[in-house]
């Protein structure tokens, strides 16, 4: 439960706001607020927001607050990034599922695309088209691949650093034939790609760039031996060498295909965005490091 004051999200302190009521008459007026109203009433509870709020996370700009104020009330909403008691961290199976996705990528056949894309063409589609794909790449069970693994959560960090961002889905409009323009999705339908803010916005906590997170690699040196391989049909070892090397050549195919996006629909910060990232790839190769795409829709290319 939150309320957005002095462009910032409180999230109240329900605990200590029901203890506090308890002592009056007003406990009922709040608990009818919460099961009914959309919006906690400002004027009779904005007090709330400035005294009993155990986080306040900032927007990213204060004109975002406008934004939230005239957004449905569908979209007000806000996930919060991973936390515990101890603060913020990003989880190492954040991580790990994104260098599978990647492994999946970089063993992937023409074939076996052709064949899923086929699974989705009748009236009804298998809900998992691509897990019998999935388990013959890199394995499942105890063949896993990723078994060779681990990857630990990281060390909690500040609070400081992260904001309520304000989300806008894009997309394409055709009007002609192979020729495309940018629009923004307003319900189920679009809207022109000059009318951004006509588009429905939705809200999440994010680090800001630039925030490092901290945790532990390890690898299995006995999955890893050759005779276990050859027990689990793994023709090679896999190391953090080989997945940095699919989590980059996934990388460089999915920038491939944002920087086609951005040439399509103009926009021009979206480019030297990628062209940005592009650097950033080809100094990760060099370094032995990798590029990963998480977070909020890294990974719809549609």
């Amino acid at each position: 439960d939150y309320m957005v004051w002095r462009d910032q999200v409180n999230v109240l302190d329900q605990n200590r706001i029901f203890r506090l009521l308890a002592r009056g008459p007003r406990l009922e007026g709040y608990l009818t607020q919460l099961r009914t109203a959309t919006k906690l009433d400002f004027a009779s509870w904005g007090g709330f927001a400035q005294n009993f709020a155990g986080r306040r996370i900032p927007f990213e700009d204060a004109t975002c607050t406008p934004h939230w104020n005239s957004a449905p009330v569908e979209s007000l909403h806000i996930p919060a990034f991973a936390s515990d008691t101890a603060g913020p961290f990003l989880p190492g199976a954040a991580i790990k599922g994104a260098l599978r996705t990647a492994a999946v990528f970089a063993h992937a056949k023409p074939n076996a695309i052709r064949d899923i894309a086929n699974q989705l063409t009748g009236e009804r589609t298998p809900r998992h088209p691509a897990e019998h794909f999935e388990q013959q790449t890199i394995g499942a069970g105890g063949s896993d691949r990723m078994r060779a693994v681990s990857i630990t959560d990281s060390e909690h960090t500040s609070r400081d650093a992260f904001r309520v961002y304000v989300l806008r889905l894009s997309t394409l409009v055709s009007k002609v034939p192979n020729q495309y323009s940018l629009g923004w999705k307003q319900g189920s339908r679009s809207v022109e790609g000059q009318r951004p803010e006509d588009a429905t916005p939705s809200f999440a906590e994010m680090a800001a760039p630039g925030v490092t997170f901290e945790g532990e690699w390890r690898e299995n040196a006995f999955l890893n031996s050759e005779e276990i391989r050859k027990a689990l049909r793994w023709n090679k070892p896999v190391t953090h060498q080989t997945l940095f090397e699919a989590a980059n050549q996934y990388a460089d195919k999915q920038l491939e295909l944002h920087a086609q996006y951005a040439e399509w629909t103009g926009l021009e910060s979206l480019g030297a965005s990628i062209a940005d990232l592009r650097k950033r790839l080809d100094t990760a190769r060099n370094n032995e490091s990798c590029l990963l795409a998480i977070g909020w829709g890294a990974g719809f290319l549609s």
